[in-house]
């Protein structure tokens, strides 16, 4: 009786291991996205659509299993996207600036190479340049991020199966500025079929091996556009991740890993740029919406983990009135770039204060929905007097922008009426966000270190 009780104690604990193996691993990344960017999106969302004090729940932030993690690297209190995305990636502390290699240099292997020994397809993507700190840290090994070209011609080495993002910064020109090989021949020789574009991926697809799916010709080549400014026709994160589910479930028995990055949350926190923010955050669980449709159809075998690398701007939700006015962002029309670029647009005229003011008016409510104060419409017009009348320009530099000083005071009247602070241009040390759901879900749950997440999803997936 007693070698019957433990007979079936074992089938019991054999079953709920297997149970716990997830077929299809999808690892959604939102690059700067902490806590409050989630909180502060939810709440956003609430007073806008309902009218109403609280949170309108993003899907990912209704899944059942949450937590939060520590993101320093071994060389920084505060992490860059290099060692985030490599801790992330591989489980493995490093210094800031490396890519997929730890302190000593030396190559260290992704949970993607772990999920391809394992006989997974793998898919890498993203909502900025394929050689990106984050997606690179998934298949390349390099000693600094800004050796974009030698990070591209990693790509087809790694034999993985789906490549997609904005396109490469540095497609011909090695890290000590020589010309080289474009990287676009490398990979084609390396059996990679490249598609520009949502047609000419749906042309290819079908008897493509391998691809790489990048921006229609002409486009940017280090992001996909803010949702806030898309256009009609612009490639999408969410159609990016459609493509990535049907050509990695193509002819495929034996499941997948799918890392998709939301790049361009922490670009506009890095700005400071709230209504961006939130609407890229958004963006993002569009994406992850996909993945859940087919976890839906797929719930024994499939897990979904949303996080972050870290918190960029060191975002407040309140400045010390007790309420908060975030219904004021949907009155902004584009993003801090954007509207930096039209300001640059009118300095190439004479513009007057009146010409300024309908600009400001039309693109971000101010006056005509949202009323400001004697201060706050005195630094727009000392901004407005100091740059175009007195032609002393001085654009502010952030890691990925440069910003007219008129556009930087609208931004932060913005951030005003709406009650937010910052207190940053760059990454903070906060906790980021830790969401899961499907199989292993429950090993996501409480606090961790970042470099316990791809431990766990290859436990999660049975990877060797």
């Amino acid at each position: 009786m007693k070698r019957l009780t433990y007979l079936l104690v074992f089938v019991l604990l054999t079953g709920m291991a297997y149970a716990q193996k997830a077929k299809y691993v999808f690892f959604f990344i939102g690059d700067g996205m902490g806590v409050n960017q989630v909180n502060g999106t939810e709440m956003y969302l609430a007073e806008k659509e309902e009218g109403r004090i609280g949170t309108r729940k993003l899907l990912f932030g209704s899944f059942p299993v949450a937590g939060i993690a520590t993101s320093f690297s071994a060389s920084n209190s505060i992490t860059d996207s290099s060692a985030g995305g490599t801790a992330l990636a591989t489980g493995s502390k490093t210094y800031n600036g490396a890519i997929g290699v730890d302190l000593n240099k030396q190559a260290l292997r992704s949970v993607a190479y772990r999920a391809q020994a394992s006989g997974k397809k793998v898919g890498i993507a993203t909502s900025v340049s394929v050689d990106h700190a984050t997606p690179a840290a998934f298949y390349a090994h390099q000693e600094n991020r800004n050796y974009y070209y030698e990070i591209a011609c990693e790509l087809p080495q790694s034999g993985f199966d789906f490549f997609a993002g904005a396109g490469f910064l540095k497609p011909a020109t090695t890290a000590d500025k020589r010309e080289a090989t474009p990287v676009y021949e490398l990979i084609e020789k390396g059996g990679y079929t490249i598609a520009r574009g949502l047609d000419e991926y749906e042309e290819k697809s079908e008897e493509a091996d391998k691809m790489v799916l990048i921006q229609e010709e002409g486009c940017a080549s280090d992001c996909l556009p803010y949702a806030i400014d898309r256009k009609e026709d612009d490639l999408t994160l969410k159609q990016i991740t459609e493509s990535a589910i049907e050509f990695l479930i193509k002819d495929n028995k034996k499941g997948f890993f799918l890392m998709v990055e939301g790049g361009k949350i922490d670009w506009a926190c890095h700005n400071n740029d709230p209504a961006t923010a939130f609407t890229e955050t958004v963006d993002l669980d569009q994406a992850i919406s996909v993945a859940y449709e087919f976890y839906k159809k797929h719930p024994k075998e499939t897990l979904i983990v949303v996080s972050a690398d870290h918190e960029t701007g060191g975002l407040g939700l309140g400045t010390g009135t007790y309420t908060l006015n975030l219904k004021a962002l949907d009155c902004q029309e584009q993003s801090l770039d954007a509207l930096s670029r039209m300001i640059t647009d009118l300095r190439k005229q004479d513009t007057s204060w009146e010409q300024v003011k309908a600009l400001l008016a039309d693109k971000m409510g101010f006056w005509t929905k949202l009323p400001l104060s004697w201060e706050q419409e005195k630094a727009l017009r000392n901004a407005y007097e100091t740059s175009f009348v007195k032609h002393k320009v001085e654009f502010k530099e952030t890691l990925y922008s440069k910003t007219e000083p008129l556009a930087v005071a609208a931004n932060e009247v913005i951030s005003q009426i709406a009650h937010l602070g910052w207190t940053s241009g760059s990454h903070t040390a906060e906790y980021v966000p830790v969401y899961a759901v499907g199989a292993g879900s429950e090993l996501f749950m409480g606090k961790m270190d970042n470099t316990d997440i791809p431990k766990r999803i290859a436990k999660a997936g049975g990877y060797k």
